[in-house]
């Protein structure tokens, strides 16, 4: 019910299809002229803000600024736990290659490790979290992926059946059985980390924060607008719906934290 229930508020909330929703009332009630003039109004006012000013940056650099990156202090990690979001498993199958998205820097990231630490056992945690279209998981694509780039296979540990950050972390914790005093590296974007680092606590998964996928350069871009509506409401779109997924996943105990940050423990 939960994964139901976040997939249809996370669709209506997410700005680009809120301003939809917005001026379509509008476009209904232009019977009644000032209504539906003034939802109108509205819906293209919000379009502009969240299309062209930089509130969508703003939004992002709060939680992708919130973990810094990783400093390697000579002790290897483990283990190192990937999570989905990266690959396109429909075209992927349907095209019979690895079709990367926008978060293919977690995959990119996760072999750079694997290679790097050679004795880390490899974790990719990803089934599939659309609703509709693709009921392909990620994670035995990204197993041919990293085994096509030398990682051997014993190395490997696929979790298929995921398909919320919450089900990342308990699934991938009952399937490694992490032991004490592992050093574990969870690899994931930046603004993503968050609410990725509060799920593992609240599963009492011990994990290190390894942010990639940046998307800005930092505070500097808090102050440049877009050049092109649809990148203003696709960066809007991504930080609202993280927003989001903290709130809930606090709101319903997935989460150890409104918004988890670093600590010493």
């Amino acid at each position: 019910m939960f994964f139901l229930l976040s997939k249809i508020i996370g669709f209506v909330a997410l700005p680009s299809n809120a301003i939809a929703i917005v001026c379509g009332l509008g476009l209904l009630l232009l019977k009644r002229r000032r209504a539906g003039a003034g939802l109108l109004t509205v819906g293209i006012v919000l379009l502009l803000v969240f299309g062209y000013s930089p509130v969508g940056n703003v939004l992002l650099l709060t939680l992708s600024n919130r973990f810094p990156a990783w400093q390697y202090d000579g002790r290897d990690p483990d283990g190192i736990i990937i999570l989905g979001g990266a690959i396109n498993a429909g075209a992927s199958v349907a095209r019979g290659s690895v079709e990367t998205n926008g978060s293919a820097e977690r995959v990119i990231a996760g072999l750079e490790l694997a290679r790097r630490f050679p004795k880390a056992r490899v974790v990719y945690s990803g089934g599939t979290g659309n609703l509709i279209v693709s009921r392909v998981p990620e994670a035995p694509i990204a197993g041919r992926l990293l085994e096509t780039f030398g990682i051997s296979p014993e190395r490997i540990i696929l979790e298929s059946d995921s398909r919320t950050t919450d089900e990342n972390a308990r699934f991938t914790r009952k399937l490694v059985s992490p032991k004490p005093g592992e050093r574990w590296l969870l690899v994931t974007s930046a603004y993503h980390m968050p609410r990725s680092i509060g799920v593992f606590r609240k599963a009492g998964f011990k994990v290190e924060a390894y942010p990639v996928d940046w998307r800005t350069r930092g505070w500097v871009d808090a102050l440049v607008p877009f050049d092109r509506l649809s990148a203003g409401l696709a960066r809007a779109d991504t930080a609202v719906h993280e927003w989001i997924g903290l709130f809930a996943y606090w709101l319903t105990g997935r989460s150890d934290a409104l918004l988890p940050g670093p600590r010493s423990d």
